[in-house]
């Protein structure tokens, strides 16, 4: 389910870890400068809250006994300067923290979608996009909280605490140990918040992650929702989660609610025993009005900082877990060979040159084993019983050949395996045991994009992105105008584009939206000619258009087929039978092979199929009509039906 635990979404992280700060300043160190001037502004700050008590204990003690204006107007004086060189001083630390903040976020979340980019498709099978979502936007907005509230002005604090402690004991120290009698209380009302902070947040960013997930994977289905009358159901879910994640903020405001007033309170008791402690020395040499009037201002400054840390603290608890979630992420293992070839051009214009050849040897695969890392269970060459039989096979020693300019068609039942042959060629997966070559190279030597260049995939679920037709067909930035329009004058498409308000500058919505399901199919046939691929791959390419419409792409498709390599997967059988070998296959298995005419003559499953979908008697005189019984039927390997 959609709101289901997944490991990470919960871990509470440390408070400190050494090995995640070090990976977090190496995204800071390229702005050192932004952090010294930071520095610079805070250190500057920590000054002047000392200064402003010293010159009221001067007027206090000096200025008003002595009545003397004029040192009163220059103490004046001195204290605006005072007040404008902390505004300063303040709007520079604010200005340079946020900037390092975004600039640290924006290094951050590139690296992060970098990332994402590269992974094995069976990555995104495991995470739901709602919580990959969470991770570029919310864990490394707590990193910039870290940065430009944690860090910095973590290091203020500490700075302004040291300066007024020691001013503290300077100027007075038996008032300054008064007043620092509450400290411990202090430290144990802040070690008590921080635990309770510190559960309140782990069960907040869990809640925030179910809670993302859940509307990105109900706005992605919203078709299903309606189309089946579930609005009331998933509101009610979403209901659910949403009062979890409230109930989660409210626990974390309380605990709030109850720390401040609680430091209030102690502040407050320190300065009733500074004034106790104070009372019987006033009058005295030893202790004039000026300096507990400085005292007292110089408690509540000390304290402001005491409770600043102890939000710090829970700020970079906060910030550890996000790091720990995010350097998970970037630490997955990518697909192999995703890194950019420097020579993919020429590599690529080679292939072309040559044409494409195809071959899978004794290629099993199963979905039910975690993807992403390329190992072969057994030996190359090994005998088919030495492979775990634990696994789901979706296919089980498939083999094939098919050469530069030759057309090989896939058919079966659906959960056959053609898709998952198309998936493990794209190098969506890698398959348990087998190879795959492309020109008699393993593709697993070969570079991801480089293998990807030479081959055009026309999908039966076609996916087009947010922005206008031209750069829909354009995903090659190097194509012109002239190219654009030539490719869709190929297969039609120029007629439905000319058609579009827009023409080619026509604003298509997510995922393609304002325009049919077969203007789609056409629109993604133009992008692959315009691709010029060696190898063309197509799933059902016309299932969604009309008969006058297919008829013109099929003879598109057939100039396009001429001199490449063509793999199709067909659900009509019509639409292959002048392939130049037909695979059959049962269960991830190929139980026939060979031309259309060739598996009519073996009277099998092809046969029974193709007779059930053109509605006429299979040649052994059975109706023929029974689907589910042909594919819920197990076959051995390479038997046939009929």
């Amino acid at each position: 389910m959609a709101d289901a635990v997944l490991p990470g979404d919960d871990a509470q992280g440390k408070a400190y870890d050494a090995r995640l700060m070090r990976r977090l300043l190496a995204y800071v160190r390229p702005y050192r400068s932004l952090v010294a001037a930071a520095l610079a502004c805070l250190v500057v700050q920590s000054g002047m809250q000392v200064v402003g008590p010293l010159l009221t204990r001067w007027v206090i003690d000096r200025a008003l006994p002595a009545r003397d204006a004029g040192l009163l107007v220059q103490v004046a004086l001195l204290y605006t300067a005072l007040l404008v060189g902390q505004f300063a001083a303040a709007f520079g630390q604010t200005v340079v923290t946020a900037l390092l903040g975004q600039r640290v976020m924006r290094d951050l979340r590139r690296a992060l979608f970098a990332r994402l980019q590269q992974l094995p498709v069976a990555y995104f099978d495991r995470h739901p996009v709602g919580r990959l979502v969470t991770r570029v936007t919310s864990d490394v907005e707590a990193l910039n909280e870290l940065f430009t509230s944690g860090v910095v002005e973590g290091i203020g604090d500490l700075v302004t605490l040291v300066a007024i402690g020691v001013v503290m004991l300077v100027v007075d120290w038996q008032l300054a140990l008064a007043a620092f009698a509450v400290i411990p209380l202090v430290l144990l009302a802040s070690r008590a918040f921080q635990q309770r902070v510190r559960t309140s947040y782990r069960d907040i960013r869990t809640r925030i992650a179910r809670l993302n997930a859940f509307v990105g994977e109900r706005l992605g289905g919203m078709r299903i929702v309606q189309l089946f009358g579930r609005e009331a159901r998933e509101l009610a879910r979403f209901d659910a989660l949403n009062v979890s994640h409230r109930d989660a903020q409210l626990a974390s405001v309380r605990v709030y609610a109850l720390y401040f007033p609680v430091i209030e309170f102690l502040t407050t008791f320190a300065l009733a025993s500074l004034l106790v402690a104070a009372g019987w020395r006033v009058g005295s040499t030893a202790l004039t009005v000026g300096t507990v009037a400085a005292f007292l201002q110089l408690v509540r400054r000390f304290f402001q900082p005491l409770q600043d840390l102890s939000e710090k603290y829970n700020l970079l608890q906060a910030a550890m877990a996000a790091s720990e979630r995010i350097f998970g992420l970037l630490d997955t293992p990518v697909a192999a060979g995703v890194a950019p070839t420097p020579d993919r051009a020429a590599r690529v214009a080679a292939v072309r040159a040559a044409g494409v050849t195809v071959e899978f040897d004794d290629v099993w695969f199963a979905y039910d084993r975690e993807q992403g890392v390329i190992e072969d269970l057994t030996p190359h060459g090994a005998a088919p019983d030495a492979v775990p039989t634990e696994l789901t096979w979706v296919l089980r020693g498939v083999s094939f050949r098919v050469a530069p300019g030759e057309s090989l068609a896939l058919v079966g039942h659906t959960g056959a395996g053609k898709t998952t042959i198309v998936n493990l060629l794209l190098r969506f997966y890698e398959p348990e045991r087998g190879r795959i070559r492309v020109n008699g190279v393993d593709i697993r030597t070969l570079p991801v994009d480089v293998l990807r260049a030479v081959i055009g995939y026309v999908q039966q679920d076609i996916f087009l992105f947010a922005g206008d037709v031209a750069g829909n067909i354009r995903l090659d930035a190097a194509l012109d105008d002239v190219a654009l329009r030539a490719a869709a004058v190929r297969v039609g498409a120029d007629r439905v584009i000319d058609r579009l308000p827009g023409g080619w500058h026509h604003a298509l919505t997510e995922r393609g939206g304002g325009v049919s399901v077969g203007e789609r199919q056409l629109l993604a046939f133009a992008r692959a000619v315009a691709a010029d691929p060696a190898l063309l791959i197509l799933d059902e390419a016309t299932s969604a258009v009309d008969p006058h419409i297919e008829a013109a792409i099929q003879g598109a498709v057939s100039e396009l087929m001429r001199g490449r390599t063509t793999i199709a997967i067909a659900h009509r059988l019509s639409t292959i039978v002048d392939a130049d070998e037909i695979l059959v296959l049962h269960h991830g298995e190929v139980v026939e092979r060979g031309t259309h005419r060739q598996l009519l003559d073996r009277r099998g499953l092809y046969d029974r199929l193709f007779r059930l979908q053109v509605g006429t008697r299979s040649a052994a005189g059975s109706p023929g009509g029974d689907l589910s019984a042909v594919a819920g039927a197990r076959l051995p390997t390479g038997a046939a039906l009929g």
